[in-house]
């Protein structure tokens, strides 16, 4: 007699690959930086509750020129303060 197993969702966090991916995309104007709008729709879509607040949170802890923005040299920052939350798909 075979056991039944029930079909469950399978989670596995995101690598940090994977995040840096993420964001990436979300770089809508092309310019090779983040914006607070463009972290806040990649938020948005790693599942954050408040991603308007993450956003502002990443652009404290990551923006080390304090420019405003999230640049490529500032990209590894981001993805470590991303890595800290666990996200999932």
């Amino acid at each position: 007699m075979c056991a039944v197993v029930p079909r469950g969702k399978i989670t596995v966090l995101l690598t940090e690959e994977q995040i840096r991916g993420i964001f990436r995309k979300y770089d809508r104007d092309g310019d090779r930086r983040l914006s607070k709008a463009e972290l806040k729709e990649a938020f948005k879509h790693l599942g954050s509750h408040f991603p308007c607040w993450r956003a502002a949170r990443a652009l404290s802890r990551a923006d080390a020129n304090k420019d405003g923005y999230i640049s490529e040299e500032e990209l590894t920052s981001l993805v470590n303060y991303a890595l800290k939350f666990g996200y999932k798909v």
